[in-house]
């Protein structure tokens, strides 16, 4: 805890002797699985082990750490196991060994690692995420972000050591690696970059380090940077790559390439090691024992009850949402349950102000800065905190698909509503028309998109996420869209109405054929359905708001009839249909499949001209239903 001004000689040397053996250890399980990054992880080694040693890792504040350069996975896991935490011999033996927990970069679940490691440049904000959450829960607990020197060329640093400092996260301390070296050879040649005068610039303190691998100075920038209460504090540690091993000293070569036989043993006898090479080759052929240890924290969420909107009040969705939000907080914050929104400088649009003006401090602004807000809002997402990211969707999806991606692969509970979908979005043109979401979201294995089509539906959507576990994209749209009711004209989605993730609506029935949409089309679908009873024919409509969910009981329903039609206004090859057709496919469907969406970028105009101009308009539709 960094409670002794010094390390005594004997924690010093101890320190030493696991640095010695772990860089063996190092060397080792890198030339056994022929891949891996020894040089970095030797550099890195001694600020591991250090922090391991003397952070809180134990109780309910403990602290939480992030390994950002996650490449370096050799030097984390020889720590760990060197202190105790992680079996030595099969963190040696399996290391990159399909299905082993010791992957080749640093995983969530590993001992004290909150955070699975993303392509670099995505640590901090993970940090800052945690950091913000700790604060939130009136916890002492202090975020630990290991980073490279060469990542520091990432912009999504910069996001994040802003966020940092405008909130005053003076329980983050970040620790650099700075051996000078990438890849592809001097960090200052392959980019040049000012590190400490680009952290300083953005309100940090900084600590230099000259000897990255003296543990004592190592201890006291960290001891120091941890008393420090007023800006967030970056430690830049000189480091060597390759330290300890002089033919890999100051060696780019070495930054990924594990040692060759002739190397490895050279290398072992330089440091004085046993070669147990053959041994830990016997270890590999069989199975590990040790096991991940990965849980987020729970919190209940009182979800209230739903607000029923009438034709007459002229909600659209977006705002549908923003009263679930701001209603949702006004029944958990008051009782210490945390709830939290994100807006990047869209507060007006996706319909976050209100919730901002009651929560200031449960709102975070993170300016024009998606990268870091979607990562941060993250990490949040799984410190026990409802958590909300409203973004237009071209922002809050397609420009932070990695982002997304990794918070999924983190597992995390982000609730992301994205507005301006679809070519709803008329005016704004192609590059503000998100038609391909669909497909993206499709692509993560553990999260689910939902498009409520009326604000009745968003509402209950909107409550219904704020309960279920998980990683959830709603699409509310940017247009009004109408209140859907039923026959007698009260509010289809109302009443004893709730929603059901995967459940179809069947809005309407009918015996010549099916309209199957979703969002801002249903009430078009509607009007296409009466004017395709004009000429005699009767169409059901259906409403899918889960359009990557296939209803088997409804598609079952629907497969006897002889026409299916499939109408969005996003992209025809990656929204709703191969959802539809896989559906019918096996329900045994023998009848005419019509798709009808989107099939190129749209244009700029009115939303109903923007349809037209792609065959979406009702006339269109129902010439070519017949």
């Amino acid at each position: 805890m960094f409670d002794a001004e010094k390390l005594t000689d004997k924690e010093i040397d101890h320190l030493k002797k696991l640095s010695h053996l772990a860089k063996g250890d190092i060397l080792t399980m890198t030339h056994l699985s022929g891949t891996g990054h020894p040089g970095g992880s030797m550099s890195s080694l001694d600020l591991y082990l250090t922090i391991f040693s003397y952070a809180n890792l134990t109780g309910n504040d403990q602290d939480q750490i992030v390994v950002s350069h996650g490449h370096t996975s050799p030097g984390a896991y020889a720590s760990l196991a060197r202190l105790g935490h992680m079996p030595v011999d099969e963190v040696i033996a399996f290391f990159r060994k399909s299905g082993s927990p010791f992957e080749g970069h640093v995983v969530k679940g590993i001992p004290f690692i909150q955070w699975s490691t993303g392509n670099l440049g995505q640590g901090l904000s993970a940090g800052a995420g945690f950091a913000m959450a700790s604060r939130l829960r009136n916890s002492s607990s202090h975020v630990y972000v290991l980073m490279g020197d060469g990542e520091q060329q990432k912009g999504q640093i910069s996001e994040a050591r802003r966020f940092a400092s405008k909130y005053g996260l003076t329980n983050i301390t970040a620790l650099i690696d700075y051996n000078g070296l990438q890849i592809s050879g001097s960090i200052d040649l392959v980019m040049p970059q000012n590190i400490v005068e680009n952290f300083l610039s953005d309100g940090w303190d900084i600590i230099e380090v000259e000897n990255g691998h003296d543990h004592q100075e190592i201890y006291s920038a960290l001891r120091k940077a941890r008393s420090d209460d007023e800006n967030p504090v970056c430690i830049v540690a000189k480091t060597i790559m390759g330290h300890g091993v002089p033919f890999m000293e100051h060696k780019e070569k070495y930054h990924g390439s594990p040692l060759n036989a002739a190397e490895y043993k050279e290398a072992m006898a330089i440091l004085g090691l046993e070669d147990r090479l053959e041994y830990y080759r016997d270890i590999r052929k069989g199975r590990w024992t040790y096991s991940l240890d990965s849980k987020n924290m729970d919190e209940a969420i009182d979800t209230g009850s739903p607000f029923t909107y009438n034709e007459s009040d002229k909600v659209d969705n977006r705002t549908a949402f923003g009263k679930a939000l701001k209603d949702i907080g006004d029944r958990n914050i008051p009782n210490g349950r945390p709830v939290a929104a994100f807006d990047c400088d869209l507060a007006s649009s996706v319909k976050t102000a209100d919730f901002a003006k009651a929560y200031p401090e449960y709102f975070f602004q993170g300016g024009i800065q998606e990268h870091n807000t979607a990562t941060v809002a993250g990490a949040m997402s799984i410190s026990g905190i409802l958590t909300f990211f409203a973004d237009f969707g071209v922002f809050g999806i397609d420009e932070v698909y990695n982002q997304q991606r990794i918070n999924d692969i983190n597992n995390t509970n982000l609730k992301t509503v994205i507005t301006h979908v679809g070519l709803d979005v008329g005016p704004d043109g192609k590059t503000h028309q998100c038609v391909d979401y669909i497909g993206l979201i499709r692509s993560l294995y553990r999260a689910k998109v939902i498009v409520p089509c009326d604000p009745n539906q968003t509402d209950r959507v909107i409550r219904y996420i704020s309960s279920a576990k998980g990683n959830f994209f709603v699409a509310t749209g940017r247009n009004r869209w109408p209140v859907i009711c039923k026959g007698e004209g009260q509010p289809y989605f109302a009443g004893d109405y709730s929603f059901r993730y995967g459940k179809m609506d069947i809005i309407a029935e009918g015996s010549d054929g099916a309209i199957i949409t979703y969002g801002g089309l249903v009430s078009k679908a509607l009007t296409v359905r009466e004017k395709l009873a004009e000429k005699g024919k009767t169409f059901a409509v259906i409403n899918m708001p889960c359009v990557d969910e296939e209803d088997e009981e409804a598609i079952a329903r629907l497969a006897v009839l002889p026409l299916i039609a499939t109408y969005e206004d996003h992209n025809v090859s990656t929204g709703i249909v191969p959802v539809i057709a896989s559906g019918l496919l096996k329900a045994g469907f023998k009848g005419k499949l019509l798709s009808f969406g989107a099939t190129a970028y749209g244009v700029s105009g009115e939303t109903d001209e923007v349809l037209a101009s792609q065959g979406l308009d009702v006339e269109t539709v129902v010439k070519k239903i017949g």
